[in-house]
């Protein structure tokens, strides 16, 4: 068995893009396709075939990977590609899609006789540009073999969470990191919005936690971007951040939890997005502690 396999990507925003690249790097021949093609175009200088239409991307593929926005968005996407798939082709779903939509997809792929992967990653721009994601996987273990080669390519570590991917385990375990990830974001600002308001220096904050178990690598480095005003390229959208909080409150609502921090943290986003943040880093949910532009 070779183990150079041909694989489709279909969307190349921030993470697709960087994921198709390492792809790419590896060997494996890729065919990449975007809705807006622009997205696409620098990876033909990696040596991939950049399709007009999801039809085209996924002609002669081994593996069809997809990261798209959201599962309605995949559902779509997919559809438009049907008639370029053939029957036993690896789909691996890796856009962040919550449990439900996990299984509708599977539903999707069932009946195009596709191989079915629930394989969120975790992980934001620089780790995917790295090729150092961390994927989370569900699915059969009888085609794991072709999938080695692909997940080595764009993540340092790969968790398996169990062989039927229907029942969107991946998906699930990427929720609840993804809540902790955007708790973390939503506090770093709101952090610094007190510090600014009780004019207090941050640096003073960082220099009473330095070294101790309040310190946090991933607070420090949200409130670098928003001191230093480097919202873009952002790593991780306030947009994307908020659907994903939406989706972790609908799937605790579902298993009978109230979230009350994570109700605050999407609404925070949102609020972010309304005020013209939406495509900067999700730290820009720190504006949403003010009713006027804030530096």
């Amino acid at each position: 068995m070779t183990d150079k396999f041909t694989v489709s990507v279909l969307g190349t925003g921030i993470m697709g893009a960087a994921m198709a690249r390492n792809i790419a790097r590896a060997g494996h021949p890729v065919r990449a396709w975007n809705r807006t093609r622009a997205k696409a175009e620098p990876l033909a200088a990696d040596g991939a075939h950049i399709a007009d239409t999801p039809a085209e991307a996924v002609q002669g593929a081994d593996v069809v990977l997809t990261m798209l926005y959201d599962g309605g968005a995949v559902m779509e996407v997919m559809r438009e590609a049907t008639p370029g798939l053939r029957p036993g082709v690896v789909w691996v779903q890796s856009t962040t899609a919550g449990g439900e939509a996990t299984a509708e997809l599977a539903a999707f792929a069932e009946e195009c006789g596709l191989v079915f992967y629930d394989a969120p990653v975790l992980g934001t721009r620089q780790p995917a540009e790295a090729g150092q994601l961390t994927v989370l996987a569900a699915g059969p273990e009888e085609g794991r073999a072709v999938l080695e080669p692909v997940f080595g390519a764009v993540g340092a570590r790969t968790v398996w969470t169990g062989p039927d991917a229907a029942e969107g385990s991946a998906s699930r375990l990427k929720l609840l990191a993804n809540s902790w990830v955007l708790a973390a974001t939503a506090a770093a600002g709101e952090v610094l919005a007190l510090a600014r308001a009780l004019d207090v220096d941050p640096e003073r904050f960082f220099e009473l936690i330095a070294d101790g178990p309040l310190d946090m690598g991933y607070l420090r480095a949200k409130i670098g971007l928003l001191v230093d005003g480097e919202l873009t390229p952002p790593s991780f959208t306030v947009a994307t951040a908020e659907k994903d909080a939406r989706l972790i409150l609908e799937a605790a609502e579902r298993g009978g939890a109230r979230l009350h921090l994570a109700a605050a943290t999407a609404e925070r986003f949102r609020r972010a997005a309304e005020q013209g943040h939406a495509d900067e880093d999700m730290a820009a949910a720190y504006f949403a502690s003010f009713d006027e532009p804030r530096p």
